[in-house]
């Protein structure tokens, strides 16, 4: 039977032949397809580790993944959408079965017979025909094996795969939680002149919301399209101060005590450091670090030792500049935190004489993605075109990627584009997968993926609707996010559990992201990206050259955050004592002020309870991790710079022929080798700091 025809399934989640049905999935089919998924796998599991016989790939490691990819793909939309249409029958259907899910998984882990049909496979003369990367697998599924707690006495088994399902239930929640406390705030503007300011499309939005409450005047919410533009433009103090402080005190015991992720804090950081215990590690730093490109917490602390050294110094010379200007220009004689925004956009518009506000005339959205779509044209020969398919908001685009082969157009895969924030969507901007290129006994799948960010929207009604104007910040982040996109949907890599973005090492994983993000700065690109929003007018070589000069404004402290929050992450799993049960958040907040002693140069006031909405570490699999988009950042820039060479007076760094080689040696190869292999086999040498730096701006002058 070819895949085209087979049957549909009644339950719309247990449909794999195209794509999700998101148009008839409903809550209630969760349970039951998730629950005969899970089935369907041990009873494989069951059948597969009776087998006397030696395991061969095609007879065990074959049938293993595939049944897994049914349950990871139908999970996977169930996840999605918890993520992106967060109503409370969703909540209740994805909260319903992730114990469930986390038990299964946890259990897998640590099936000890599974283990040794791995091991023997491993170990039997098969092993040595297999292809590289079939080794590679095998290699990695014995490490994760043994991080499932698989080689645990039997009678720690149980404690161990209950820790991973409290840990799924305390992420979840902490997401929630912070969604549910971003939403529960808003500052009400009943009088125009309360605006003053702030720019007209965040002034228009405001307006749309509350007016679909039925209220009159301006609604700003904690959503980053509604509260940026007021800490950045909003002439009235105590509004900033207002909105700042709701803002820092997301989810704390400063607000809600429903939805204060305090206490999880201290309970997922107790369960990680027995974990770690129990597998014979010292913390959970070293637990995380075992698949990554690092080798020891303290290497990595030594990285980001070095790296704040050289970036204080310059992150105290923008601070101090910034003080100088607000006391003298705008009378501020304290600068508190929620000036910083304020008074650096007022700074940049007076040195260089622009504004964020003005550049973002020249984004409007339809005009970027063509953009952005020509940069990926250009460098790697593929076209997108748009396409259709079942999505969870009529706000989402759909597209195909081709490249021209011998037979025509061939399909490379598929991607959905889910822009704007919604009151029902988690904050933040991702790329995941919807589903990964494997071979499989129907066929081929190509890969689809998932790319969400949280912009400002469309302003106006009818004939006066005006198309969302994104920010250059904006554009960095559509980039990054495609950057993700275009690792796992240009993969070409058969074997599920290494193709695209899986099995690549997590501090390697933001390699392409980053590098997608420096050609933003190009003006080739930016000529075939900006169009004014009311004239059409593409954006003026000055105006460009403004932002050039301004590239690096405030570059070292931009840095130094960075640095805080990775030297706290990886501090905090690797140094904080959570062996006699649950953290107190004091003492959590005490190590964030250790930290910032040493890096941070505006330190933050002492209610401000940053950790309680640090999802990337509490909720999206970076603990000790975060580090990793600083050391992908040395790699990034580094493989940007082959571009800068090859473009060299040519007028364009969109070289295809340089593109043909990063596509064949970092992005079609997944996780199928290592990440630095992979980077010097494009680059023909280790990789160095110099260009980050230069990029940053952080290099002496002679």
């Amino acid at each position: 039977m070819q895949q085209g025809t087979r049957p549909s399934p009644a339950n719309p989640l247990l449909d794999f032949a195209g794509m999700p049905r998101f148009a008839d999935i409903r809550p209630e089919h969760v349970e039951p397809a998730i629950r005969g998924l899970i089935d369907e796998n041990r009873a494989l599991i069951e059948r597969l580790t009776a087998d006397p016989a030696t395991p061969s790939w095609d007879r065990f490691v074959a049938p293993m993944e595939e049944a897994g990819e049914r349950l990871g793909r139908a999970w996977g939309v169930v996840g999605h959408l918890h993520s992106v249409f967060d109503v409370p029958e969703w909540r209740e259907a994805y909260n319903a079965m992730l114990p469930e899910i986390s038990r299964f998984y946890a259990e897998v882990g640590q099936n000890l017979t599974l283990f040794e049909k791995y091991k023997a496979l491993h170990d039997s003369p098969e092993f040595a025909t297999l292809s590289a990367v079939r080794q590679r697998i095998l290699d990695h599924a014995l490490r994760d094996f043994r991080l499932s707690g698989a080689e645990l006495p039997d009678e720690q088994k149980p404690r161990f795969q209950a820790i991973q399902e409290e840990q799924s239930q305390l992420a979840a929640k902490f997401s929630e939680n912070l969604l549910d406390a971003t939403n529960a705030h808003a500052e009400w503007i009943a009088d125009e002149a309360g605006l003053s300011g702030i720019p007209e499309d965040a002034r228009e939005a405001a307006r749309a919301a509350a007016e679909a409450e039925g209220k009159p005047g301006w609604k700003f919410t904690l959503q980053m399209p509604s509260y940026l533009p007021v800490l950045q433009y909003a002439d009235d103090r105590e509004l900033r101060a207002r909105m700042y402080r709701a803002y820092a005190t997301r989810a704390s015991e400063l607000g809600d005590p429903e939805l204060d992720n305090g206490p999880l804090i201290g309970r997922i950081l107790a369960l990680r450091h027995e974990e770690a215990r129990m597998l014979g590690y010292r913390n959970f730093a070293e637990v995380s670090l075992v698949p990554k490109m690092a080798d020891t917490p303290e290497q990595v602390l030594g990285f980001l030792h070095d790296l704040a050294a050289k970036a204080k110094p310059f992150a105290e010379k923008d601070l101090q500049e910034l003080k100088v200007f607000a006391k003298a220009e705008l009378g501020l004689d304290t600068l508190e935190p929620w000036d910083v925004a304020y008074a650096s956009e007022k700074l940049r518009e007076q040195r260089y004489a622009y504004s964020d506000q003005e550049v973002k005339q020249y984004f409007p959205e339809p005009k970027v993605l063509d953009g952005l779509f020509g940069v990926i044209r250009a460098l790697y020969r593929v076209d997108i075109l748009p396409d259709e398919a079942p999505s969870w908001d009529p706000d989402v685009r759909f597209f195909r990627i081709e490249k021209d082969s011998a037979n025509g157009p061939e399909l490379v895969g598929h991607f959905y584009l889910d822009l704007h924030a919604r009151s029902t969507k988690r904050g933040g901007a991702w790329m995941d997968s919807a589903r990964s290129r494997h071979r499989n006994t129907w066929g081929s799948d190509t890969p689809v993926a998932y790319l969400v960010c949280n912009f400002p929207g469309p302003v106006g009604e009818g004939t006066k609707k005006r198309p969302a104007t994104f920010t250059h910040d904006d554009v960095l982040t559509l980039f990054h996010e495609c950057g993700h996109g275009l690792h796992h949907l240009l993969t070409q890599v058969d074997e599920l559990a290494v193709s695209g973005i899986h099995g690549v090492e997590w501090d390697a994983v933001e390699l392409p992201s980053q590098f997608m993000e420096n050609f933003c700065w190009e003006w080739d690109v930016l000529q075939g990206m900006t169009a004014h929003v009311d004239t059409g007018e593409p954006l003026p070589r000055a105006l460009y050259d403004k932002m050039i000069a301004a590239k690096n404004f405030q570059s070292g402290m931009q840095t130094v955050r960075q640095l805080e929050f990775s030297m706290f992450d990886l501090r905090l799993h690797g140094e904080v004592d959570a062996s006699s049960g649950p953290v107190p958040i004091e003492r959590v907040m005490a190590l964030l002020d250790e930290v910032r002693k040493e890096v941070a140069v505006m330190i933050p006031p002492a209610w401000h309870r940053f950790p309680h909405s640090f999802s990337h570490i509490f909720a999206g699999g970076y603990a000790a991790g975060y580090y990793s988009y600083k050391w992908a950042e040395v790699l990034s820039a580094d493989a940007f710079e082959a571009f800068e060479e090859a473009g060299a007076g040519k007028g364009s760094l969109l070289d295809p022929e340089t593109g043909e080689r990063f596509w064949r040696e970092i992005l079609a190869v997944g996780g199928s080798r290592p990440a630095l292999d992979s980077f010097k086999a494009f680059r023909g040498r280790e990789p160095k700091v110099d260009a980050l730096l230069r990029h940053s701006g952080m290099v002496a002058q002679a």
